[in-house]
Formats: C-alpha cells, sequence, structure tokens
C-alpha cells in the first residue's frame, strides 16, 4: 500500500488501483523497470505509462521525437507502437544515460528504429527538420516552455504533443507544497500549461494521472 503523501497528486488508494489494473511489463521492458527501481532513476510511472501506450495504439505513429530518454524505457515502450518502417529519435542531455539507452535499444533489437542523440534539446530543438506524429516531452521539466514553439513547429497536423511531470509531486497546483529549491521549475511549469491551453494552434488537456501530463493535439 502506498502511505499517504502529502505531495500526492490522487489518493493513494486510487493510485493502487490504477496500477494494479496495469498489465504487467515482461522482456527487457521488465528489466528496465527493475533496474530503474534499483538505482532510483526516473521513468513515466505506470498509469502514465499505459496512457501512452493506448494513445500510440490509437495514433500509430511513423515518426515519434522524444525528449529525456534515461535509459530507454520510454522509447522501447513506445517503439512497440510505431507503425511499419516507423523510427523514433530521442535526445538526451546526460552522456552516461544515453550510452546506457543505447545498449537497452541494441539488447532489444531495435536500434534500426530508435536513434538517441546526447545532446541539449533545447538548443538542437531548432535545428530539427520534418514533421512527426507524436513528440513526448520527459526531460527537464524547466525546459518545457523553451521548447514548446519548436513543438508545435515540428509536429504535424493532428498530431500528439505528451508532456510529462507537469503537475510535480503537486507543486506546480498548490504552492504550499513547493519546495524552496523548485521555486524556478514550478513556475515554468505552471507557464508551459497555461501556454498550451492558450495557443490557438493546440487542443489541450491536463489530467491527474502519474506525475500529472498533458496532452495536446495540433489542429
Amino acid at each position: 500500500m502506498i502511505e499517504y503523501d502529502k505531495d500526492a497528486i490522487v489518493y493513494p488508494y486510487i493510485t493502487d488501483m490504477l496500477r494494479e489494473g496495469v498489465p504487467q511489463s515482461k522482456g527487457i521492458l521488465k528489466e528496465l523497470e527493475d533496474e530503474a527501481a534499483r538505482e532510483d532513476i526516473p521513468i513515466i510511472l505506470p498509469e502514465a505509462a499505459r496512457l501512452l501506450s493506448v494513445l500510440l495504439e490509437l495514433k500509430r505513429p511513423k515518426h515519434i521525437l522524444e525528449i529525456g530518454c534515461a535509459i530507454g524505457y520510454s522509447a522501447l515502450l513506445m517503439s512497440e507502437k510505431l507503425s511499419e518502417d516507423g523510427s523514433i529519435l530521442t535526445l538526451e542531455l546526460d552522456e552516461k544515460m544515453a550510452e546506457r539507452a543505447r545498449t537497452n535499444i541494441e539488447r532489444a533489437g531495435k536500434s534500426d528504429a530508435i536513434t538517441v542523440r546526447n545532446c541539449d534539446a533545447v538548443e538542437t530543438m531548432p535545428t530539427l527538420t520534418g514533421e512527426y506524429d507524436v513528440i513526448f516531452l520527459d526531460g527537464p521539466k524547466a525546459h518545457y516552455i523553451h521548447m514548446l514553439n519548436d513543438c508545435i513547429r515540428l509536429l504535424k497536423k493532428g498530431g500528439i504533443l505528451i508532456a510529462d511531470n507537469v503537475l510535480y509531486k503537486g507543486m506546480t497546483a498548490d504552492p504550499e507544497h513547493v519546495v524552496r529549491r523548485k521555486i524556478t521549475i514550478v513556475k515554468r511549469l505552471r507557464h508551459f500549461i497555461g501556454a498550451q491551453m492558450q495557443r490557438a494552434e493546440l487542443e489541450t488537456v491536463l489530467l491527474p494521472l502519474g506525475d500529472g501530463m498533458t496532452i495536446a493535439v495540433k489542429k
């Protein structure tokens, strides 16, 4: 049982129920879940991962752009929903994480479908061209707002922009929860959420699932 935490976004018993209903991962995904738990590596939470899988099952994207891959868990999860000959470009700032992600992707036999680029996404995004069916933001939260314009530019019409951790353990929604050293991140996340809601090109919803997610469709 998850103990009550003042930072919880939803009641712990609801989180328990959501996670109990998620099918157990197998193979390398299960291995990476265990690895992340042992080493305290942040990966997408189970209920949020399930929503991501459902959205991609509906979309069956050809091209995905991911910001922040850590050990490659989400990229591998999303690769299961790619259309034929689809591809994922994932940008990771941490060199060691990028190398671990490449190793895990190679182990999974997905090196042809997933490319890991070790770079600063804020600097790299403006240089990217082409169009993406799905963009998944899961990198440094303070930079989401700085990447929004490029996300919209790079997203196909009808494409989906998914941003994880936007409620940031409840701090984004309630000033009383904000840890002092996180003030800047929280302010920028609030700005990011508000900016998405106001952009005429997007149809956006904020969901209290996992650590908070926004789902936006480009009109």
